[in-house]
């Protein structure tokens, strides 16, 4: 856990530095002054005689009420009020309750809706919407006042219906059912081979931060094979943490019409946010029963009246080639493999793309990153 917790048992003043986990474990010492008393969570539990003659000493603990285990600072002195045992308590209970935590939301709301659930800027109505919640994503519960519920997911914070949210108990069952764990990357470049080993060729390249899909293996191997869109590849778990997830809200910000942003980009992305969470499927061109990537692409294309051909491949020679820091909205990234193009995304502006990822996450954003793009092409004559 981290987190330091000083104790000081008086008889010459001295302070003690433990941790949560250590108390946890049962492996504390205490020592005051000219008579040293050693004691440990799993001896004072199975002794109580043993833990009523410390208290008999006068080394005895006194603490105010505390609410997280950063707030701790325990004292101790003649005519104090707690007891070893009792502090030790205390500790423990806070660091369990910390730990209920659930991908980093403390009191953990999940939306209870068929589709998606509007979050509106003010408790009514007629609020302003800036954002939603697709169904059992979640988000940190702020204050719940009758019909509606204040709210924060992601980047996302207004209020939503009380009746379309899951709350406590409810809400962790239902977070422990639908969350992922995925591999957070956490040194500037992580290679992704083909097999387990060094040795094995690579792959593609993740930046720092980003989350990968876990397909096989977990905590304790020195490997993990990892799922990048069409991809599968092997991991060194030494760069990487393990990280719960549960989806977000997502924002409604519209696109700004700035110098060359038209009015088609700007409709093209909205269009194709519309099918986020719809299906992967190999093959595939349709935008609601399941697409892969090229066929999303084309498929969002061509509602706009723009014919692409039908694979990633032939669509990375169509258009302009431009720098991706020339990318504008509706512009195409393509990823390779091998040196080969196998993956198309549309941009939608803010570093980010959209694209038909791989069969467990389906049609998503990701950041335009990623994986190192081996093209940028401008298929939109504006």
């Amino acid at each position: 856990m981290n987190k330091r917790i000083l104790i000081a048992i008086m008889s010459v003043a001295v302070m003690v530095p433990i941790t949560v986990d250590a108390v946890a474990a049962g492996k504390v010492r205490y020592t005051a002054g000219a008579g040293t008393v050693v004691a440990s969570a799993e001896i004072v539990k199975e002794n109580t005689e043993e833990a009523e003659a410390v208290e008999d000493t006068k080394e005895t603990e006194s603490a105010e009420s505390v609410d997280t285990v950063e707030d701790i600072d325990i004292s101790a002195g003649a005519g104090s009020d707690k007891s070893i045992v009792e502090i030790g308590k205390i500790v423990e209970e806070l660091a369990n309750a910390e730990n209920d935590a659930i991908a980093g939301y403390e009191n953990i709301g999940i939306a209870k809706v068929a589709d998606s659930l509007n979050i509106r800027e003010s408790a009514d109505e007629d609020g302003k919407l800036v954002g939603k919640m697709r169904k059992n994503a979640a988000c940190e519960v702020l204050e719940v006042d009758g019909e509606w519920t204040l709210i924060k997911s992601g980047s996302v914070k207004g209020y939503v219906k009380t009746d379309y949210l899951m709350t406590g108990d409810e809400a962790k069952a239902k977070a422990e059912e639908v969350k992922t764990i995925t591999a957070r990357v956490i040194t500037t470049t992580l290679y992704v081979r083909e097999e387990p080993s060094t040795e094995a060729r690579i792959l593609t390249m993740v930046p720092m931060d980003e989350d990968l899909e876990i397909v096989e293996g977990g905590d304790g191997d020195e490997w993990i094979k990892v799922e990048i869109d069409e991809d599968e590849g092997w991991i060194n778990t030494e760069f990487i943490e393990y990280k719960e997830n549960l989806e977000k809200a997502i924002s409604i910000q519209e696109l700004k019409y700035g110098e060359g942003v038209s009015d088609v980009r700007v409709s093209l992305v909205n269009y194709s946010k519309q099918f986020l969470g719809n299906p992967y499927v190999w093959g595939g061109t349709s935008l609601t029963k399941g697409a892969d990537c090229s066929g999303y692409v084309q498929s969002i294309f061509r509602h706009f009246g723009i014919s692409l051909p039908r694979t990633s491949i032939m669509q990375s020679q169509c258009g302009k080639k431009i720098s991706a820091s020339e990318a504008k909205p509706g512009d195409l990234f393509f990823y390779a493999k091998y040196g080969r193009v196998n993956h198309v995304a549309i941009y939608i502006g803010g570093g980010q793309v959209i694209n038909a990822s791989n069969p467990k996450s389906g049609i998503k954003i990701a950041n335009a990153y990623y994986r190192t793009p081996v093209a940028v092409r401008r298929v939109i004559s504006d």
